[in-house]
């Protein structure tokens, strides 16, 4: 039986458009190609340990119903507030404070809160897709089709990307665990000002509340450029720059290096989403700018003009 809506990626603004479909009486199914459902909300477990390798945080900002959402999530204990000052490290190791918004995190680590999203859903999990037409996945009747990804990733599947060509900056996320913690309390999370390799720190055990000394540095685009075909290749300089800019002295004991060839958009459309008949498409490139809020809105905007057509 055909539904009314296929989603394609079962990231965040995926799952915010099937559950808008969804909560509007219509019927959804989510395609995604990983074993689990969350895209760039990812957590992996290293040791033993859930530990976040894509998105570092989250903002609430003054999206409505995403604060409901998270309101909801914090009431469970599944997301709580992390911090609303990072440092910033200068190349000569100084530090000084960045006063912001509240910084969100996940105990469980973020994937957590995908999963959450994705209960009560009709998700098919390690679907590769080849082919995405107008109403058809695969040549198959799939009702309105969403592609819930990078346009880079939507083009290779329809031809040319929904909406336009976008340009995405790859980013290397690499784990660093030591045998105890050996960096300040209160860096939480830090920007790297001019690094030529590193661009964001962020205290994994600060963020979960366990504790663990555990570092998750996100590394500059122009370093994940030169080793996108080897992650691994990454680990010696960021490991390099981690201890010179937190002037850590001995090496971490275990490291590990995750690759995100399409981590973020280089600019936002300004749009809530694309839409056409047959073929939409949902994300946080399509909004004021980048970050897990913007692919909630964005997907749940999407899916509620869906469940209305």
């Amino acid at each position: 039986m055909t539904v009314d809506v296929t989603v394609v990626g079962g990231g965040i603004s995926g799952l915010a458009c099937a559950r808008a479909v969804q909560d509007a009486g219509r019927s959804v199914r989510v395609l995604d190609r990983g074993r689990r459902v969350g895209g760039r909300l990812s957590s992996r477990t290293i040791d033993g340990r859930a530990v976040d390798l894509g998105a570092s945080y989250f903002v609430v900002g003054e999206a409505e119903g995403f604060a409901h959402v998270v309101a909801d999530w914090e009431e469970r204990e599944l997301a709580r507030p992390w911090t609303d000052t990072f440092q910033v490290i200068q190349p000569d190791g100084s530090h000084a404070p960045k006063p912001g918004p509240m910084r969100w995190a996940a105990p469980l680590g973020l994937r957590s809160l995908a999963l959450d999203l994705a209960q009560g859903l009709d998700v098919e999990a390690e679907r590769v897709v080849g082919r995405v037409e107008p109403f058809r996945v695969d040549g198959e009747d799939a009702g309105e089709v969403v592609l819930a990804m990078p346009a880079p990733q939507a083009a290779r599947v329809t031809g040319e990307a929904p909406g336009g060509e976008q340009e995405w900056e790859p980013v290397i996320a690499v784990v660093l665990r030591w045998d105890e913690r050996r960096w300040d309390a209160d860096l939480h999370g830090a920007f790297a000002a001019e690094d030529a390799d590193v661009s964001f720190l962020a205290d994994d055990g600060d963020r979960r509340g366990d504790g663990a000394p555990v570092l998750v540095v996100h590394t500059t685009g122009e370093r994940a450029h030169r080793h996108l075909d080897d992650p691994d290749a990454a680990v010696a300089p960021v490991v390099a720059a981690t201890k010179r800019l937190l002037r850590i002295d001995d090496d971490p004991v275990a490291t590990h290096a995750h690759r995100w060839t399409f981590a973020r958009p280089t600019e936002t459309t300004g749009e809530p989403f694309f839409r056409s008949r047959g073929l939409s498409a949902c994300g946080d490139a399509w909004g004021e700018s980048a970050a897990v809020r913007t692919a909630w809105t964005s997907g749940d905007a999407l899916g509620r003009t869906l469940a209305a057509s």
